[in-house]
Order: C-alpha cells, then structure tokens, then sequence
C-alpha cells in the first residue's frame, strides 16, 4: 500500500491539495495486477538469466573447461532448477559459439519430418549429376561414389546378407547421406519381409513400407539369444545321525536362438551366458546336449504371435566295435525323440519382441521297429521361466550369401 501510494505521488499532474482530498489506500485490484505484473517480470528476467549461464556453461564444457562448466550449470540451476528441459536446442552445421551452435528446432522439425526425402532434395539440387558420396579428402584411388548404383546396392545386399544383419545396414546408413538413401531402398526390406514370413506379408497393407512391416510387425529376434534363468531349492539326504538335513540350491539356464532360414538350437545347461553364448553364433557348433530343429510363426486372431518351433537331439555317428562283433547281443529298440515347443512373442520394456513365454513342452518319442509314437507332455509351471532377448553385441553376419 505504501508504494502504491508513492508511485501516486510522483505521477505527473498531481498536486498538493489532490493529496490531501484522496483516500491513502488504494484499491484491492490495482495493487493486484500491479504485483501479477511485477512478479511476472521478475520471473521472465530470472529465466533469461538462468538460460544465458546453462549456455554458458554448454560453450565451457565444449572447450574442455569442466570445473567452469560446472559453476555456470549450478548457477542456472539455482534460478531455475529445470531450466535444462526449457531449452529446445540442436546443433546448427556451422556452430561457432553459443548463439550459433545452439538454436531453436521450430523450423527444422518440419525439415527433419521426413529424412529420406529431404536428403534427396539435397543431392538433386548439389550438381546436374547424381552422386550419392563426395570424396572428403582428394585421392588418387577411385573413390566408392563413382560405383554405378545397381554395384552401390549389391554391396548393400552382401552386408545384409542372407543372415539378416539389417543392424550393420543401419550403421551404414549413418556414413552419409547417400548410403542413407540406399539403407532405405524398398527392395531391400521387401527381401528381409519375405525371409522372415514368406508369401504371408505379399500385402503391404496396413503398414507404409516396407522396413516398417520389418520394424513394428512382431518377429523373432536374430541378432543374439532368448535366455532364461531357472532356480529352485530341492531337499538333500538326510545326515547319518539324523541330526540335520541339507538342502541344494539348483540354478540352470535356458538358451534359445533362431536364424533367418527358419532353423532354430536349443541348449539347457548351468554354464553361464558368457561362455554359452558365443557358441550359438553359428549351426556348426560343437556344443554337447544341444537340440536342433526348426520353428514357424503363427498369428491367431486375436493379434498374439506364437512360435511353434520342433526339436531333436543331433545325431552322433557311433564307432564300430569290432570287438564283440562275433558275440550276439540282445537288440535294443531304436527310437527317435524330438520336442515341441510352443511360445508366445511378447513386448517388455522399451525393446520390442525380446521376451517368450512358455505355452507347452512335450516329448514326442517314435520307435523305429514297431512306427508307434508315445507323447508326454511337460506341465508348464513356475520352472519355466519366460525367456528374454540378449543382444549380442559382438555380432556379425556370418553368411557367404548376399539377401
């Protein structure tokens, strides 16, 4: 009330006698909208302030100044503690300083929408010649940008690969704008679709291309293993004296890991994922107990993916022993055993079809003398724990083939 009745006062054209005959308080709405204002000002000058020192400490940290860095960060933070979530910012091509390589990303979110087109609006407008790569440094070897296209994207179908490593062709796409452009060719993806569902994705319908199909369509993962971890406690023999009795903590894990082609290995063993997993990179190997055999998808209709996959032992040819060869010994009925395995593709966390769950387990097993099969079918209980996908980071294609 006090300064509302100062600044009066020093308004122009009020006088003496004015003074005495109006009342020395103010009204309730003046003194409110006068305090909105000033409040909001003050608020706007302390968030201007905070963004000059969180810039400030951007430039200082881009030249190696940490510890000034930090000072100018916790300045800003002190005005306004969520000040870093109130500056939209991305890198301008020629950043200088702060009011250059830091600029507001209204205008290029329209531009950046669709990279694909954009980069290809760039390299027509660059010369009347089509070139996908400059070279960046002058060299008397011929440079990969003089390659006719049809070359550019055989190259492009060898890093696939009939392995499906589509994750070495995103990292390719990141060279330059040119191989973006090829990483995005529609035949390359319509080819990954094909190897992965077959005749049943000819519709491109309801999805816009087809790395799209690839991306959100639910798939088995290829590029590391579905590995679970089981653990339970399980009761031990009694001590001799009866005194007390031990009990076994049992903890065993779960591999599974599919390829491309629709083959798919199996192995349940104690060994941890650091030793078991680099020998699933490849059908070859020479892991003992592994189950082989071959998977298939399915979708019911109510939009859940389901692998059915079949699998048997790997058959070892036994040595001949000659030396029981002249004594007759009672023959043993031959017989074939495989499983048959039901799981369901699920989504957890931010990855995407990196979890199965168990639907059935069963043993199927055919004596070869008489052709009569005998089933036995595993409950699915709290021994079967959902399986969930590791990456292998480490992985490459190990095809000879291109896609």
């Amino acid at each position: 009330m006090f300064r509302a009745q100062w600044m009066f006062e020093l308004a122009p054209g009020v006088s003496a006698s004015n003074l005495e005959n109006r009342p020395c308080r103010a009204t309730r709405g003046s003194l409110q909208k006068t305090a909105a204002d000033t409040k909001g000002k003050q608020e706007q000058a302390k968030e201007e302030k905070a963004r000059e020192f969180f810039l400030k400490a951007v430039e200082e940290e881009q030249n190696g100044a940490l510890y000034e860095a930090i000072k100018f960060y916790r300045r800003a933070m002190q005005l306004v503690p969520d000040i870093e979530f109130k500056i939209t910012y991305t890198r301008s091509p020629d950043g200088d300083g702060v009011g250059n390589s830091y600029i507001e990303d209204n205008d290029d979110d329209s531009k950046m929408a669709d990279l694909l087109s954009y980069f290809q609006q760039q390299l027509t407008f660059q010369e009347s010649v089509l070139k996908l790569c400059q070279p960046e440094l002058e060299s008397s070897q011929t440079h990969i940008s003089v390659l006719p296209m049809e070359v550019l994207m055989y190259i492009f179908r060898w890093v696939v690969s009939s392995d499906l490593d589509l994750r070495s062709l995103e990292q390719l796409s990141l060279v330059c704008r040119g191989f973006y452009i090829c990483a995005r060719d529609p035949e390359i993806w319509r080819l990954a679709c094909l190897k992965v569902w077959g005749r049943s994705c000819i519709k491109l319908v309801p999805y816009t291309s087809w790395r799209e199909m690839f991306l959100e369509r639910p798939r088995v993962r290829f590029d590391g293993v579905y590995i679970s971890k089981t653990t339970y406690i399980r009761q031990g023999e009694q001590s001799l004296d009866g005194f007390y009795r031990a009990w076994h903590q049992v903890e065993y894990y779960r591999y599974i890991r599919f390829f491309p082609d629709g083959h798919v290995m199996m192995l349940t063993t104690p060994e941890e994922p650091q030793s078991i997993v680099p020998r699933l990179r490849t059908r070859n190997t020479r892991t003992d107990a592994i189950l082989l055999g071959h998977y298939r998808l399915s979708q019911d209709t109510d939009n859940q993916t389901k692998v059915f996959a079949v699998i048997t032992k790997k058959k070892e040819e036994k040595p001949l022993d000659y030396k029981y060869r002249y004594f007759r010994r009672v023959p043993v009925q031959e017989a074939d055993q495989s499983f048959h395995v039901g799981l369901q593709l699920c989504s957890s966390g931010h990855q995407r079809f990196n979890k199965l769950i168990w639907i059935h387990h069963s043993c199927h097993i055919t004596y070869k003398s008489t052709g009569e099969t005998a089933v036995s079918a595993f409950e699915i209980d709290k021994m079967y724990t959902p399986l969930f996908f590791a990456r292998v980071r480490s992985y490459t294609a190990f095809s000879e083939r291109p896609l």
